[in-house]
């Protein structure tokens, strides 16, 4: 783990910051063009952990993958998939391990999939039931990785019934690749479906790739219908990924905390990402938002002057951290309500947020689905713990960039999703003070903390 001592700035920044390609855009679409017939052009992919894992799964089932900078040529079909000689390695990669054992179900044989210490302790049993229901074999003793998919090469499709609570991706998973089962499947839902914009970048996703997914909403159901045959053809299809909206939300938080002007290029009100919503949030709170067709711009109050907010986040909860992490500089209490699906992230992440705002030196308070942070006490120095969690080394090390004495314990953990995080931020701080990049911090032990 590399530490780094954050340097707050000593004014506020006007900038652009170009964000990396989005991770839930880029996972959806190896999926799609592996199951595509013909060769797939993804441009502006993400490179990082998660997509890295994503990418060695698929080559290891038979997928052919070039890389071309931020570029991936595919070639995919159904037809190439094959059972891989070696269990699949997915690191923490929640993404990957979900749209991946969907995807299992196709393969004319076993599939098993492994991760890390974090990745043993995610639920993946709901999905693991629906395949089941499906009639596919999986063994999965501890309803978490490691679990083996013993696909025989033809899903017949069917009906099934999934909790709609913990997590979107396990509906995503199999509308990625339900289009390729022998007949529809309709997938009912119980409760309420988080995360539900996810499932709508899905959706048409799943569209821009010649497939259907019908939304029932007088019945909370889905149908995936049969993808038609599609005509032979020597053309290249080109897809464009978005830059990833979750991401973007931190140099949005940066304004919004600083009084800073910052424009993050080439995402807007078209994006099929839900958590562009964030800037919304950060609109109610104060903050002057404008959006183009080159990007959107946002305008933070001056300092001291942002307002405190009540808001749901169950739709936008990747985000949730990059409000909870520049709480304490608002005026008034912050309260994020219905985000109990974050306790089963990269860690649980409603408990880390607590756990570090509290060391901080704030007042703060939650229950199983809820945190308030009331400010009004400075924020002491400290070292923040990441657990492992790419968003709250990023969502933090912003907080740390608007009051002193912040350390971040594990800025690598980061590689998940924006490997060049921290050097993107230094780059952007040297605008104004080459003094205020982040400093390494040689020996964590050397590191301020209030422990």
């Amino acid at each position: 783990m590399k530490p780094v001592l954050m340097e707050p700035l000593p004014k506020p920044l006007e900038t652009s910051w170009r964000v990396p390609g989005s991770k839930s855009i880029t996972n959806r679409a190896l999926i799609l063009a592996a199951l595509h017939d013909g060769e797939t052009e993804l441009r502006g992919c993400l490179h990082s952990d998660d997509t890295k894992h994503m990418r060695n799964a698929l080559v290891a089932m038979g997928i052919e993958i070039e890389v071309d900078g931020t570029t991936l040529k595919v070639k995919g079909g159904v037809d190439k998939l094959k059972a891989p000689k070696e269990d699949i390695f997915i690191g923490n990669s929640g993404t990957s391990v979900r749209f991946l054992t969907g995807l299992a179900a196709l393969l004319p044989g076993p599939v098993t999939f492994v991760g890390d210490e974090y990745m043993a302790v995610r639920p993946l049993g709901d999905l693991v039931d629906a395949l089941r229901q499906l009639g596919v074999e999986v063994d999965c003793p501890t309803g978490c990785p490691p679990l083996t998919i013993k696909g025989n090469g033809s899903l017949a499709g069917g009906k099934v019934t999934m909790n709609g609570s913990k997590s979107s991706q396990y509906f995503s998973a199999l509308m990625l690749m339900g289009g390729c089962a022998k007949g529809p499947i309709e997938i009912q839902v119980e409760g309420t479906l988080v995360s539900l914009p996810y499932v709508k970048m899905t959706m048409q996703m799943v569209e821009d790739f010649g497939g259907k997914i019908v939304h029932h909403e007088d019945k909370n159901s889905f149908t995936v219908q049969v993808r038609e045959p599609v005509a032979s053809s020597d053309a290249i299809k080109v897809y464009v990924i978005e830059p990833d909206a979750s991401t973007a939300s931190y140099p949005f938080a940066l304004a919004a905390a600083t009084g800073s002007k910052i424009e993050v290029p080439a995402i807007n009100e078209k994006s099929i990402q839900g958590d562009f919503g964030f800037v919304h949030v950060l609109e109610k709170m104060g903050c002057t938002v404008s959006t183009s067709a080159e990007g959107t711009t946002l305008q933070g109050p001056p300092r001291g002057e942002l307002e405190g907010i009540e808001i749901d986040m169950h739709h936008i909860s990747d985000t949730v951290m990059s409000l909870a992490a520049i709480a304490p500089l608002c005026k008034g209490p912050v309260k994020i309500t219905n985000v109990a699906n974050i306790r089963i992230k990269e860690t649980d992440r409603l408990e880390a947020t607590v756990n570090e705002l509290k060391r901080l030196g704030q007042d703060v308070e939650n229950g199983d689905d809820w945190l308030e942070i009331k400010p009004g006490k400075p924020v002491q120095p400290c070292s923040i713990e990441c657990y492992g969690d790419h968003r709250m080394a990023m969502s933090f090390g912003i907080l740390g960039k608007a009051v002193p004495g912040i350390t971040i314990t594990d800025s690598e953990c980061t590689a998940k999703t924006y490997p060049e995080f921290f050097k993107d931020l230094d780059a952007l701080c040297a605008e104004v003070d080459p003094d205020t990049a982040c400093a390494d911090v040689p020996d964590p032990k050397r590191a301020k903390t209030d422990a």
